[in-house]
């Protein structure tokens, strides 16, 4: 085992003990994901969620892929593929990093996935209604979500003029923000900041976050009215 240095892993505080970035979302009848991180397994069993009607990707990052073959529990249970939905890049490295799954000559107990792709076009999961948003992780194209009032977008660092305004009217907004420093792809914390007010959402709740960035208590405190960081847990009305 390597004891890791830094100060934010050995705090006592549960709010500071970050897995990798993703949403649940759920209506009365369906539950979807967004990403299938490395942690994927831990966090529904956590989360102790039972069924799941489909998980939508929004880039094909290790740190958001990673998790998929764990939805091979939800086949068995629910007796059904898995729909997932994802646009053309990720849909691409899904195929290549799982190449079992796609094979002729399936192996019993694999996942069994139902690729569905999407583009910036509007689409549905079961009952929930998803608008994706076109944002730029560098010059990698990103999806961010809105589901109704609330918005979803991690790993970016710019959003183009017409894709902020399917974002404006949002009640809720989760961001990325990843540090103080500025960084070649990802939003610092101050111009995650800005962005929220440049839009005009009441409520902001900042994910995505490293170490670098501080002790959740610490930096909450020193945020803007409406403006939170998250955590591992958290739940939102919607």
């Amino acid at each position: 085992m390597i004891a890791c240095p830094c100060a934010i892993c050995a705090s006592t505080d549960k709010k500071d003990k970050r897995l990798r970035s993703s949403i649940l979302v759920q209506s009365s009848t369906t539950t979807l994901v967004v990403d299938t991180t490395p942690d994927f397994r831990y966090q529904m069993l956590r989360a102790n969620v039972r069924t799941l009607d489909g998980v939508v990707f929004t880039h094909p990052h290790k740190d958001h892929l990673a998790g998929l073959d764990d939805v091979r529990a939800y086949n068995y249970f629910q007796q059904r593929p898995m729909d997932v939905y994802a646009n053309e890049m990720t849909q691409e490295t899904i195929v290549r990093e799982f190449p079992y799954v796609f094979a002729e000559m399936r192996y019993p107990g694999i996942p069994d996935i139902r690729l569905n792709r999407i583009d910036i076009d509007p689409f549905m999961v079961g009952d929930i209604g998803v608008r994706p948003i076109l944002v730029w992780h560098l010059k990698m194209p990103v999806l961010g979500f809105r589901f109704g009032n609330f918005t979803y977008i991690t790993d970016a660092n710019r959003i183009d003029e017409e894709e902020k305004e399917k974002i404006r009217g949002s009640e809720i907004i989760v961001l990325n923000a990843l540090r103080h420093e500025k960084h070649i792809s990802h939003y610092t914390l101050q111009e995650a900041i800005d962005l929220v007010k440049e839009l005009g959402v009441p409520r902001a709740y900042f994910t995505h976050i490293s170490h670098q960035l501080g002790f959740h208590t610490e930096v909450n405190h020193g945020l803007p009215g409406g403006m939170e960081l998250a955590y591992d847990g958290l739940v939102v009305a919607i």
